[in-house]
Formats: structure tokens, sequence, C-alpha cells
């Protein structure tokens, strides 16, 4: 109504038609523009402004997200939508067309905004963070993008979905070939899930694909480590249930770290103690009782076998290799940054062609890696320097190579 007033005001000033339509079509254009402009902003600032004072009257953090990830602001484009909806069939109906389809464009990314806020405030939960919704959303999304074009599609072209969907189905393989990863990943992401074998911060190690740190990210495709070194390893996330892998999290549960390191012990040096020698450890404190009784033990034993203690090798006798393992046991004890509540030894190990094997295996208090190797350290710091003490040595190479 108003196009054809404009035309007829503008053809009594003398313009030809071809140019009064022209001049009215801009004027129309410019004017619907103007409108969507100002709906547009006013609508933007009543939704933010609504947002903002939720955001602000509660504790969730949920509703800033929602600001952040810019809803409200996605959300102010449906009233500028709605006009142009009303107002365009009455000036040209082929431009419906365009609207209907930035209508369906609109909704799937305000969906992408929702789900990326639910995605953050599930990495900012500490009962939530450990669950990968990353791969979740990338499913929602591929299917709310795959529904979209279609529709899309069906009004660009004026054909029924059905249409599509029939299309879709004869080439049903070469789909399936081209998201084989997709699908892969979506199936092993709900394993994942459901026999919690990964989550989010969990330290994994992966020996074939070179990933030794911390999980990051699970999504639909692929697994993100960032290793000690900083640097990020992405694998497949169906790798994770075909193939093998190290997870961590148990022993970071658990009340300590495990401690399981050996010390080689010359086999020349191994021998039996005499008497003298025996009174000298005595004076080790954390062995002194034990000595004790070991030595009223093995004399009692001795005398009613009738052991002739000539000669060492008879009867029961004290050796300072396991001397030494009882006074590592002690030390272990003793030790306040080891867990005595957990399985602490000290055991030997069958002889090697390096020497014999004194293991170590006990467990850390503190499970954190830099106070974990520093701990270690300390231990055979200690024990290396009182190897000595027994009368026994540690293997070196260069000895044999230079006999």
């Amino acid at each position: 109504m108003y196009r054809e007033e404009i035309i007829k005001f503008l053809s009594d000033y003398g313009l030809s038609l071809y140019v009064s339509e022209i001049i009215t079509i801009g004027l129309i254009s410019l004017s619907i523009g103007v409108i969507v402009i100002i709906i547009n902003f006013v609508t933007r600032k009543l939704i933010l402004s609504f947002f903002k004072r939720i955001a602000k009257s509660t504790s969730s953090t949920f509703d800033d997200l929602l600001i952040k990830n810019k809803v409200p602001r996605l959300l102010s484009f449906i009233p500028s939508l709605f006009f142009l909806y009303i107002v365009i069939p009455s000036y040209t109906s082929n431009l419906i067309i365009i609207i209907e389809s930035l209508t369906i464009v609109l909704f799937i990314v305000t969906v992408k905004s929702v789900l990326n806020t639910v995605k953050d405030y599930f990495k900012l939960s500490s009962s939530l963070k450990h669950i990968p919704i990353d791969s979740y959303i990338q499913v929602v999304m591929i299917f709310l993008w795959f529904i979209g074009i279609i529709l899309i599609l069906s009004v660009l072209t004026g054909r029924e979905i059905g249409t599509f969907l029939a299309s879709l189905g004869a080439l049903s393989a070469i789909i399936i070939l081209v998201f084989r990863d997709t699908i892969l990943g979506f199936v092993s992401s709900i394993q994942i899930t459901v026999n919690d074998t990964v989550r989010i911060g969990d330290w994994i190690t992966m020996n074939g694909s070179d990933a030794d740190g911390t999980v990051i990210e699970v999504n639909l495709s692929t697994v993100k480590i960032q290793n000690f070194d900083n640097t990020i390893t992405t694998i497949p996330t169906y790798k994770l249930v075909s193939d093998s892998f190290i997870n961590w999290r148990g022993m970071e549960e658990s009340k300590g770290r495990r401690i399981k390191r050996s010390l080689l012990i010359k086999p020349s040096s191994v021998k039996f103690l005499e008497q003298n020698e025996i009174n000298k450890l005595t004076d080790i404190k954390l062995i002194s009782n034990y000595l004790k009784t070991k030595i009223e033990e093995i004399g009692l034993y001795n005398k009613n076998n009738n052991a002739d203690k000539s000669m060492l090798l008879n009867g029961r006798n004290l050796t300072n290799l396991g001397v030494f393992r009882v006074y590592i046991e002690e030390y272990l004890k003793a030790h306040p940054l080891t867990n005595d509540d957990l399985t602490l030894m000290c055991r030997q190990l069958e002889p090697t062609s390096q020497g014999i094997p004194i293991q170590i295996y006990t467990f850390s208090k503190d499970k954190e890696w830099t106070k974990y190797e520093a701990l270690t350290s300390d231990i055979f710091d200690h024990l290396l320097s009182s190897v000595k003490y027994f009368d026994l040595e540690c293997f070196e190479l260069n000895q044999y190579i230079s006999n």
C-alpha cells in the first residue's frame, strides 16, 4: 500500500515510473534497515540488562557464562527477524526464503553458544570437569548442522525434506566412510564415560603415541594430552579403547606413590660377619636391637647343634648383605616421608651380570612429582653412602673392564 503511494507521489513530481520504483525500493529498504537496527539495539540492551541482573542476584556462574558466550546477544536478533518475517512478504515475498534460512542458522548458532556455556560450566565445576562433555556437544552439533542444512536446502529449492533424506539414504555407505572416525570417536566417548576410563585432568602414559602428561580435552575425534615438557600430543579418541595405556589416577588417589629402585651390590664384597664386625655394627642405632636379638638366636642355635665355629662357615651366621637389608628396611620405616601403611620392604632379586640387585620397595607420602623425586634421591644418596659401613661395594662396570 505504501509502495504504490510513494511511487504515485514521486511520479507527480515528474519522475519516470522506473526511477520512482527504484527510489521507492531504496527508501523502503532503508526504512526497514533502520527499524531493524533500532529493534536490535533496544532488544539487545533489554535482554543483556535482564541477564546481568540475574547474574548479580545469583551465586551460580552459569548465567555469567551465558553472557560470556554471547547468548543474550544472539537472542536479541529474534525480534528483528520476526519483524522482517512480518514486513517483507508485503514488500517482496522472495526475501522470505533468506529470512527463513537466517532463522535456521541463528537457532543453530544459539544452541551452540548454550552448549559452549554448558561445557565451560562443566570445566569450572570440580565435580563435573572430568566428564568428556566435548564429544557429546560435537555429536549434537553435527546432528543440528545436518538437520539445518537439509532444512535450508529445502527452503531454498522448495522441495520436500523427504527428497533429501532419500538421496542421503542412497549415499549412506559414503557417509559412513567419511564419518568413520567420528562414529568410532562417539562410541569410544560413551565407553570412556561409562567405564570411567579417562577423565579430564588425568595423568596418562601411552608409549606408542609418545604421550605422557595430563588430559586436557576429550572430544569426538581426538584426545589432547599436555606432556610434562608442555608439548601437546593428539591421539584419536578410539585409541583409548583399542590400545593400552597407563592411567596414574589410582596412584594420585591412593595414600602414596611407589618407589621401586635397586642398588647393585658387587658379589665379591658379600661375606659372613665376624664377632668384632658385628660388635662394630651394633653401634648403628637403627639395627642395634635387631643385632642383639639375632646374635642370641644364632648363638643358641649353634650351641644346640654343636656347630664347630672354628670355621666361620659352620652353623648359622650373619652376612653383611643381610644386615644391610635389615638396615634399609629400618631406615625406610623411620623416614618421616615414607608411608608405613603401604607395602614397605627391601628384597634381594636374582643376581645378574651387573651384580646383586637389592630392591627398595616403599611408598612416598607426597605424590607430587618433584617432591617424590627429591625423596627418592634422598633415600638413595643415604644408602649409597651407607654401603661402605657394611664392607659392601656397589657394582661399577669400569672395575671389571680394567681387570
